[in-house]
């Protein structure tokens, strides 16, 4: 019985932090919720500013013009909570660290959360125009765009979604060199590998046509090279260094 109250103990706890993290997002969504159409608005200045003239956004579905906007508060109170969030996942899992793992996981928790947030604005301001052009011009000619507010808000999401994600490749390199999965110097040789991956991850995860494509792979190929010098100073040190 005594061998299961540490169990119990972890599991409570992680209830606890569960639920605050919980009503965290609720209060931010109630706050947000307010806003749902001005936040929508903001969202669609990009495909509404490339639409024709005389075009406008359309909503197909009896439900969607009420439902979107709240669906777009959601996200974005999940996003703005995602400081207090992480804090409490760091609350949980401190305990169970050593020091130098606590020295670590600090600087990396902060600073994937800006390059997550960085990688949705860099999306935002830059691909989003450019690519929302490309898409507005390329439509057949006699084809009138009027896109569904519905369809949008999940497009964007995508995007931004697949660029806060690529902006995290320095962290996820300098975790693979600190864990000892791999290394810089494996990994400077992967280089024109990786350069490859990263435009075929582009062309994944991006409209199909090449401004989308390379804005997101050639993001992906600096932060790689960041990544290998941040994760240099990480990275373990052979014994013999260490003695000397």
């Amino acid at each position: 019985m005594a061998s299961q109250s540490p169990l119990i103990d972890h599991l409570l706890e992680l209830r606890r932090r569960i639920l605050h993290a919980v009503i965290a997002v609720g209060l931010v969504f109630a706050i947000a919720a307010t806003f749902a159409d001005e936040l929508y608005q903001w969202l669609a200045a990009p495909m509404i500013a490339s639409l024709p003239q005389g075009t406008t956004m359309i909503a197909t579905d009896v439900a969607t013009p009420f439902f979107t906007p709240f669906k777009l508060a959601f996200v974005v109170s999940i996003a703005f909570a995602i400081p207090y969030l992480l804090w409490q996942l760091w609350a949980f899992i401190a305990p169970g660290l050593y020091k130098k793992e606590k020295r670590l996981v600090i600087p990396l928790l902060v600073s994937s959360t800006l390059l997550f947030f960085s990688g949705v604005a860099f999306a935002y301001l830059v691909v989003l125009p450019l690519a929302l052009n490309f898409l507005a011009a390329a439509a057949p000619e006699g084809v009138t765009v009027a896109t569904d507010i519905a369809s949008y808000l999940d497009f964007v999401l995508t995007i931004f979604m697949a660029f806060g994600i690529a902006f995290e490749t320095p962290v996820a390199i300098i975790l693979l060199c600190w864990s000892g999965t791999t290394s810089v110097e494996s990994l400077r040789r992967k280089r024109p590998y990786i350069i490859v991956i990263a435009f075929i991850v582009g062309m994944l995860l991006t409209p199909p046509d090449v401004i989308s494509q390379t804005l997101l792979a050639i993001p992906m190929w600096l932060l790689f090279e960041l990544g290998l010098v941040i994760a240099g100073l990480y990275q373990p040190k052979p014994e013999t260094e260490q003695e000397q």
